[in-house]
């Protein structure tokens, strides 16, 4: 099975999937990447013994794929206590789940974000979306986020100072026109799970997958030019005859070249910043709940920067126009305003403008004959399933399984 040649294009997470899935039965994959490293979308860059997350990922631990093809032991996860810390006009208080972390109990009933009857359908839908399957959640009609909400009852109030906050974070859009199938889906994964990160940061997830492709070798700092029907035509080099490619790039059918286009993409801001002390609990996720701002959310990293300054990262959703210098000092002034946070030095920026793809009618199974593109060419990724770690990866597998059979 060496001599069979099979390629696939991209080391973000569905390709390492892929290739992992073809060497465990045998296969000898290569991987062609673009950039420097693996990871995609999920990388990390180290310095002086701080991760720095390119954009604000949480890994979901109740993801079927991620318990399916990582090791958390090894991962040393950190997680995120359940709820929020949410800033309004200079005050704060903390909403979480007191079924899971028993601390939060009486700031969550004592904490002026919606109603009891709020908090009470919160439970409510946490305990029914446990029973529901994840089958069944993409098989249900779909509408925005929004209205979601509106119908199962909750307030403008809980809407406005807890949902919209927090889910932008997640869907990276503010007005929660998110298809109500992945709000369903997330809430679920949150309910059953925990919202975690790797000691050293969200790009070893993406380092583990690398390492457990062990009959799979990289091509760094390549790319594709076209694939035809015998050849992968890359940007340097002669074309290289394949048995079988993986492309987690989008492609034209016609002609088989990269089609970047067909993609819409959400972007994202994440700024890091030194502070002389902590101002939201550890492992706490601070949201600002004032719909003008332009902060979303923000935390104290796992690490420390090495002088022993608290490291914050902060998250700025959507399309702001500003430039570096005028978006630095927006996002001190809001973090002193709503938070009561004095950011020191600006450690990291990352604009990060294709964060997680913009789709419609989400599904939750890849499906072989909507992404076969040739005989032996499949496409693969989050954006041909559903914005998440847990498309990426499925997809990934799924993508291999099906060039496999049709290999026989």
């Amino acid at each position: 099975m060496e001599d069979v040649k099979i390629y696939v294009i991209g080391a973000g997470i569905s390709g390492l999937v892929a290739a992992k899935t073809l060497s465990e039965n045998g296969y000898h994959p290569v991987i062609i990447e673009a950039t420097a490293g693996p990871g995609g979308r999920v990388k990390t860059d180290r310095e002086g013994g701080s991760a720095f997350d390119h954009g604000f990922q949480v890994l979901l631990t109740a993801y079927p794929q991620a318990q399916k093809h990582l090791d958390y032991s090894e991962l040393e996860l950190r997680r995120f206590k359940p709820g929020a810390m949410i800033f309004e006009n200079g005050n704060s208080c903390r909403i979480g789940d007191p079924l899971r972390d028993l601390s939060s109990l009486l700031p969550t009933l004592k904490a002026p974000v919606g109603s009891w009857s709020d908090k009470w359908k919160i439970f409510r839908l946490s305990s029914q979306l446990k029973k529901k399957s994840i089958e069944e959640i993409f098989e249900s009609d779909e509408k925005t986020t929004l209205q979601y909400l509106k119908d199962f009852g909750f307030s403008d109030e809980i809407i406005r100072q807890f949902f919209r906050p927090f889910f932008t974070g997640i869907f990276l859009e503010g007005e929660l026109r998110t298809s109500s199938r992945m709000f369903e889906f997330t809430f679920k994964m949150f309910s059953e799970g925990a919202a975690a990160i790797p000691a050293m940061g969200i790009g070893d997830i993406s380092l583990q997958l690398a390492s457990q492709a062990k009959q799979c070798s990289f091509r760094y700092m390549e790319s594709v030019e076209q694939i035809t029907r015998d050849h992968l035509v890359l940007a340097h080099g002669d074309p290289l005859p394949y048995d079988g490619i993986i492309s987690t790039i989008p492609l034209n059918p016609k002609n088989g070249k990269p089609d970047l286009g067909q993609v819409q993409w959400k972007r994202c801001d994440n700024l890091y910043f030194t502070t002389k002390s902590q101002a939201i609990p550890h492992g706490v996720i601070g949201l600002v709940a004032d719909e003008s701002a332009l902060v979303n959310n923000l935390y104290y990293n796992f690490s420390q920067c090495k002088s022993g300054a608290w490291l914050l990262s902060v998250t700025v959703v959507g399309n702001h126009g500003l430039d570096t210098a005028t978006l630095e000092q927006r996002v001190r002034e809001e973090l002193q305003q709503h938070c009561g946070i004095e950011a020191i030095d600006l450690v990291r920026h990352y604009p990060i403008e294709k964060a997680l793809p913009d789709l419609e009618n989400l599904q939750y199974h890849w499906n072989a004959d909507h992404n076969r593109i040739l005989e032996r060419v499949f496409t693969a990724g989050d954006y041909r399933v559903n914005g998440s770690l847990n498309a990426a990866m499925a997809s990934g597998e799924a993508a291999a399984l099906a060039l496999m059979q049709q290999l026989g």
